[in-house]
């Protein structure tokens, strides 16, 4: 028979693992790219824009559009990076346990 007391302090283990983990998620920075290195985000593991940073050649008022593209395009390679970086964490904490497509922790 489970000992319920046991499952309870893995369990209280486990929010405590995971709230260390979300923490450091935060310090963890990533770079997005776009435009070969003319437009940089830089952003946190948890998906928190920092900094952007475009190269000069950018700022003419004809290059707005592609300037503007080219930003999205930087949060969309920061934000994957971030996802990546975030499930590898979450491995380290549930033992390797592959989570069911979609479902992302915590709860």
């Amino acid at each position: 028979m489970v000992n319920i007391g046991n499952m309870m302090k893995q369990a209280q283990q486990m929010q405590k693992k995971m709230a260390e983990a979300q923490e450091k998620l935060s310090s963890i920075e990533v770079e997005g790219v776009s435009g070969g290195g003319m437009v940089k985000v830089t952003a946190s593991a948890k998906g928190d824009i920092k900094r952007i940073a475009i190269d000069d050649s950018l700022m003419k008022p004809e290059e707005k559009e592609i300037t503007e593209d080219l930003i999205v395009a930087a949060i969309n390679d920061a934000k994957q990076k971030g996802e990546a970086v975030s499930q590898e964490e979450m491995k380290s904490i549930t033992g390797g346990i592959s989570l069911p497509p979609g479902m992302k922790l915590p709860f």
